[in-house]
This record gives C-alpha cells, structure tokens and sequence, in this order.
C-alpha cells in the first residue's frame, strides 16, 4: 500500500482542472499579447479566469494579478511595496516561509529597511500585544504575516490583525498560500492589502499563482520586461496554467464544506491513533488543536528513537510520503528554522503529515500502523 501524506508541499492535479488546461495545450497555443484570433482566443480565457477568481474571493479582476507561484507573489508584494510606497521597516515573526522571511532578511542587508520581529510563544503563536507596541513605535510600516503556518499549521487571526494595521496605517501583506482552497477569503472584508495563492496547493497546476493588491494601491512590478499583467508583470502568460488555477479554486469553494468535514476527520483520526499507538508523542505548535490549526496539517514530535535519523527514509521506503518539516527546506542539513524558533527538541523526530480530498481513512491507518511498527523494533531512548 502507499500512501500520499504530503499535501502541504503538493497535491495531486484534479481531473477537472486538466481537463480545462488541455485544449490550450493543443488548440488555443496563441500567444494572448498576439492581435489575430489565436492571440485573442486565449486573451479571453485569461480575463475569464481573472473575472472567476476576482468572484470567489470578492475582488474586482483589476485587483488580481498573475504571478509563476506563491514566491513570486510575495517577493513582489514585499518588495515592489516597500520600493514604491517609500517604507522603511518592516514587521515579520521568524516562523515566516521563506519566501517572506529571506526577501525581508535581505532588504534589511541591503540597507533598504529595518527589519522588526514579533515575538511568539513556545506554541509558535503571534504575540498581538508585541506587534500593536511594534506599530505604534513604527506606524507606517510593512507588516507581513502569514495566515497558516506551512510547517506546524498555527492560523493567525487575520481580523485582530488587519485592524491593528489599519489602526496604524500600515501596509499588510498576508501568505495565505496554505489557506487559499482550503478557507473562504472574503476581501472586501479582510484588512490586508496583499494576499497571494499558489495553484499546487489545492489540486491545480504547478507554476502559477496569483497576487492581490488592494485598490487604490499603486505599486512598481517586479519583473520588467513587458507590459502584460497591465504592466505588473513581464513575460508570456502561463496560460493554461492560469486558467488552470482558476478551475481548481473554483471546485476548492465549490465542495470545501464536504471535503472539509473528510479531511478533518482524518486528522482527528490520525491524531488519536498515533496518541494511542506512541508512548510520548506530542503535536508541534497549536497543530494537535483542530480549531487553532489548520485542518489539512498535524506535526507530530516524536520521543528520541534509534530510528530518528532514518525515520523519514523507512517511511518512504514503506510507500508513505510525508515531510520533515517545511518541503523547501528538505535536503539540507539546516533543518526547520521553524521548530528550531519554537524550541523542539532536536533529539526528537519531527514528522509533517498533510492531508488532502484524495486521502483516505486506510492510508492514515496505514501510515500510523508503519510508524508504530519503526518504533516497536527499535529501542526507545530514555
């Protein structure tokens, strides 16, 4: 059996979403910048996914704009706002991505910013009194922040900290990459000025995403090089990736109740077998709560093991795909500047398991099953 527990980094292309990106594979290859037919084919289809995507998240289409991902997005609400808008510092908190995390650590090398850190808690949670003590010594700054925590799941209140901004005249730059698909955005209701989506992470196609910029905001691109994106970003659009992306947010807001109610059940699931099944197990962060964590993420901490180093390899082995930690930082030996902020112990496994529509209750039974196996052979370290 194998089972795909890694959602967090990936998910599995939906058949319906392909099935709109095919005929702009093969047929409608025009490039939209064109002004014959072939060109003004496609033209459509993107202002039509433009036009989808605005709707579901309450927005007008002037307001998206098309990036490659998630990366791209952020690096150009971060930079291109702080370059544009004239700001000179920064708010973040060290459990950030790393595409927001590097972006500002940089801008602060370089001398562009000072660069500001929002304390947190043991649990990873954002310390709402620290940052209001931050903006009102800071008022005009950028504060980025993400909505859920890509490694141990953690949510931010998006409403206490939109107000605190706006209360401050601050710009506010969410990563909502793990929650778009997954939550309802309402942007004529939340107080951000950027939020941004990644395809992949709620079954659309790798290599696009997209930027909101609230109206009114006017800022410089990021990639030059062309006048597409209505001048905000350089180069020939992804096209059926884009049109791509806006299928699979449309069939996320279509059936989240539903596949919501599936994938939490199987995180509550996976977390009272692995309570039973484990002496000593934990859960990193807020991610073992259902309602302070996101639904499709549970990091688990597990008790010191001979197996630890080789966990992850002995799972894949055993046909199961999960994560140690953030799927950008897999391969490297520094292992997660999240856990390492949130004070693990580095003698502890860490395992990410994240689930998606795909999953099912035998895969989390499998995957529990395989675990508790690795540990019942080796001997415990006291």
């Amino acid at each position: 059996m194998k089972a795909y527990l890694d959602n967090a980094a990936t998910t599995r292309l939906d058949p319906e979403v392909l099935e709109v990106m095919l005929p702009l594979m093969t047929e409608q290859y025009g490039n939209p910048s064109s002004i014959h037919s072939y060109g003004r084919a496609v033209r459509s289809a993107i202002e039509r996914a433009r036009k989808s995507i605005a709707g579901i998240l309450n927005a007008a289409p002037a307001e998206i704009f098309f990036t490659s991902g998630g990366t791209e997005a952020d690096n150009t609400a971060i930079r291109s706002s702080i370059e544009t808008l004239g700001l000179k510092h920064a708010i973040t908190s060290r459990i950030e991505h790393h595409a927001v995390l590097h972006t500002l650590e940089h801008l602060e090398k370089t001398g562009q910013i000072q660069l500001s850190f929002v304390d947190i808690n043991d649990q990873g949670e954002i310390d709402l009194g620290h940052l209001e003590s931050l903006l009102n010594a800071n008022p005009r700054s950028l504060v980025s922040l993400m909505h859920g925590n890509n490694e141990v799941g953690n949510l931010l209140d998006l409403q206490v900290a939109g107000d605190l901004c706006e209360q401050h005249n601050a710009v506010f730059h969410c990563d909502t990459v793990q929650t778009m698909g997954h939550y309802r955005h309402d942007l004529q209701q939340l107080k951000t000025q950027f939020i941004v989506g990644a395809a992949h992470k709620f079954h659309g196609p790798k290599g696009v995403g997209f930027l909101y910029v609230r109206p009114g905001l006017k800022i410089n691109p990021f990639v030059h090089g062309g006048a597409q994106e209505r001048n905000m970003r350089g180069g020939t659009e992804n096209i059926y990736g884009i049109v791509g992306l806006a299928k699979a947010l449309e069939i996320a807001y279509r059936d989240m109740d539903i596949h919501r109610r599936h994938i939490e059940g199987l995180k509550v699931r996976m977390t009272e077998k692995l309570l039973a099944s484990i002496e000593g197990v934990k859960f990193n962060g807020n991610s073992g709560q259902l309602e302070k964590s996101l639904y499709t993420v549970l990091s688990v901490s597990l008790p010191p093991s001979d197996i630890s180093d080789m966990l992850l390899f002995n799972m894949d082995i055993a046909g199961i795909a999960v994560s140690g930690g953030s799927a950008c930082s897999s391969g490297t030996e520094i292992g997660s500047h999240v856990l390492n902020e949130l004070k693990i112990d580095p003698d502890r496994a860490n395992v990410r398991f994240s689930f998606g529509k795909y999953n099912t209750e035998q895969e989390v039974d499998y995957a529990v099953e395989i675990l508790a196996e690795l540990y019942q052979k080796e001997r415990i370290v006291i």
